[in-house]
């Protein structure tokens, strides 16, 4: 008999929106920066590890164990892994409950999307370049959307004025599509 915390995932998390992109006119990839407010507030530390494996094996399956950016399969000996990324909506003014009630803003799970080590370092572009990995990330920002570096340039600028504007609040963080599956949300470790 399957416990709970241990059944199959469905392909489809319960409120997951798999159309979900608020990339600029819906690229592929794109720099996605997690507001400085948010930072340590991911999936992955507010779930068993148990489940996370879970949780990225099912996105891997999902997406033909291939990157949902650029269409490539993992590649070990090049050391290019499958990875799960989290997709997030942010709601400065909540309507839903319980979260209209606190009457903060929401940092909403909204997707899960699996991408290969080079485009997840692209949408986390702060963290490449702390990795002095920049150049090689922004690069294949550019490759990935058939964009000029001018157009990537000007992409990249838009995420860093959106990141600091949200850097400026404090957000409530919102699981419930993991809840909703039956995964149990923990405190952060």
């Amino acid at each position: 008999m399957t416990t709970p915390e241990r059944r199959t995932l469905p392909d489809v998390l319960p409120g997951e929106d798999r159309a979900f992109n608020p990339a600029p006119g819906g690229a592929p990839l794109f720099v996605d920066l997690v507001p400085a407010s948010c930072w340590f507030t991911n999936v992955r530390s507010n779930i068993a590890p148990a489940d996370w494996d879970r949780v990225r094996r099912m996105v891997y399956g999902r997406a033909g164990n291939r990157c949902e950016a650029c269409g490539e399969p993992a590649r070990p000996r090049q050391k290019i892994w499958l990875e799960a990324h989290e997709r997030w909506a942010y709601d400065e003014a909540p309507t839903d409950e319980p979260f209209a009630s606190f009457g903060m803003p929401v940092q909403r799970l909204r997707r899960l999307v699996c991408l290969c080590t080079r485009c997840h370092e692209t949408t986390h572009l702060g963290l490449a370049g702390l990795r002095g990995h920049h150049e090689r990330a922004f690069d294949h920002l550019c490759a990935v959307n058939g964009w000029t570096r001018s157009e990537g340039r000007a992409h990249v600028a838009e995420a860093n004025a959106l990141f600091e504007e949200r850097s400026r609040t404090e957000w409530l963080l919102d699981l419930n599509i993991l809840l909703l599956a039956g995964i149990q949300v923990l405190p952060p470790r």
